[in-house]
């Protein structure tokens, strides 16, 4: 097979190493990759957008691409599926109707309302004075939230009425920019994040192991929100019987809504929950995709070849393969992020030390890096995930840091508390 991955991250990298590990698969295409994809062999890089539906088919279609394969939320928001699949293309990835469930955080909360998953209390406004009355009503600590896509950082967790009000000036204002046309206002859940990444071909949904990914930029889950500076899997707080309940509760009730709206949902479907500290559950966020940084700990476990799982989805025969198989042990990734990062940050700047980490038997996914001549530079806030297998999360933990260790570059940071939890 030849499969075209869409996307220039972590995930991406992710996505492309799994799938060219299996026998059947000859050659992936990453659009438009990153450093690490342009080094690995069987991949090529494309000199491509990832939203150049047009240039995306015509290439898939003169070189004989067997699948496409969509990593980041925004194409998916655009309909590229909806594209490919116009020219025969076969693509893994929700419709634009489908997308939704993560480009409108509002659609989103609708259909949890009416698929009666359990979720916060939540409002929509589109004005300011009476998103600032409802908080004022509410009180503190609430959460706000930008409407559209925002790269992971369109949610704060407002301590105080006037953090949460200068949250909603701030949205309105145009901090996120489209992403800003409504505020979402929910109420503050208390407890553990867990990542649940189900795979669905519209009829059939079953999840990958959980992760937990942690999103503030500080040590001791403090500062911004980031897209993610570290993950591991399985998730000990996600027991088989909380998964149980993830899956009657929240997956299955999901796909049926959806089909109950004329969506064929095909793909990822991401349910981002709280565990509250007496146990109970409830989806803070549906997204349409893989997650990144958990990506990079849940396909290092998977045995069950990821294009084979691809195709039944595309394919609408999901129910009928064998369950899914993990490998022994769990998986522990550590994000070395610029400096300056979720905020302002410089580029190009020189990496070294990616071989010898490799030689400690860690696996470095690249995210923000890019190939000039022969070196490896920065290109983006989060430039590496350093990940690692081990038999238990202080053996892999430990090997991730030993690698990460290795690895420089001006103004590098990484947070050195990533699973504190489970150490």
């Amino acid at each position: 097979m030849k499969i075209l991955v869409v996307g220039n991250g972590g995930r991406e990298h992710a996505l492309a190493w799994k799938l060219l590990q299996s026998q059947q698969v000859e050659q992936v295409y990453c659009v438009p990759g990153n450093g690490g994809t342009a080094i690995m062999s069987g991949c090529q890089n494309l000199l491509l957008k990832v939203d150049d539906f047009e240039g995306i088919s015509k290439f898939s279609l003169k070189e004989g691409v067997d699948m496409v394969v969509v990593g980041p939320e925004v194409p998916l928001a655009k309909g590229i599926t909806d594209y490919l699949r116009s020219q025969d293309i076969m693509v893994f990835g929700p419709t634009q109707a489908g997308a939704q469930i993560e480009a409108s955080k509002a659609w989103s909360k609708a259909l949890m309302q009416e698929a009666g998953i359990p979720t916060a209390k939540a409002a929509v406004f589109t004005q300011t004075p009476e998103a600032k009355s409802y908080v004022q009503a509410q009180g503190a600590p609430i959460v706000v939230k930008a409407d559209g896509l925002a790269a992971g950082k369109g949610v704060i967790v407002a301590t105080t009425i006037e953090q949460a009000e200068s949250a909603i000036e701030s949205i309105f204002q145009g901090q996120f920019g489209s992403a800003g046309k409504f505020v979402v206002i929910e109420e503050y859940l208390a407890g553990q994040e867990v990542s649940v990444l189900a795979l669905t071909d519209g009829l059939t949904i079953r999840p990958l192991l959980p992760a937990q990914d942690h999103k503030r930029i500080g040590e001791g889950d403090t500062g911004d929100n980031t897209g993610g500076m570290g993950a591991y899997a399985p998730a000990p707080i996600a027991t088989p019987e909380l998964m149980a309940k993830v899956q009657t509760e929240v997956l299955e009730p999901a796909i049926a809504t959806l089909q109950g709206r004329g969506i064929d949902y095909r793909g990822v479907l991401y349910a981002g929950l709280m565990i509250t500290p007496q146990g109970e559950l409830k989806v803070l966020e549906f997204n349409c995709r893989f997650g990144d940084p958990e990506t990079q700990v849940v396909l290092p476990l998977l045995a069950t070849p990821l294009e084979e799982l691809m195709l039944a989805c595309i394919q609408q025969r999901l129910g009928e393969m064998p369950p899914i198989t993990w490998k022994q042990g769990v998986a522990a990734t550590v994000v070395a992020a610029s400096g300056g990062y979720p905020g302002n940050y410089e580029k190009e700047k020189l990496i070294s030390g990616i071989e010898q980490a490799e030689a400690l038997g860690v696996t470095v996914f690249h995210a923000g890096t890019k190939l000039l001549g022969q070196q490896i530079m920065t290109d983006g806030g989060r430039v590496l995930n350093v990940t690692a297998i081990g038999e238990n999360f202080q053996q892999a933990l430990d090997r991730a840091y030993a690698g990460i260790r290795c690895i420089e570059f001006e103004g590098m940071y990484y947070r050195r508390d990533i699973g504190y939890r489970v150490r």
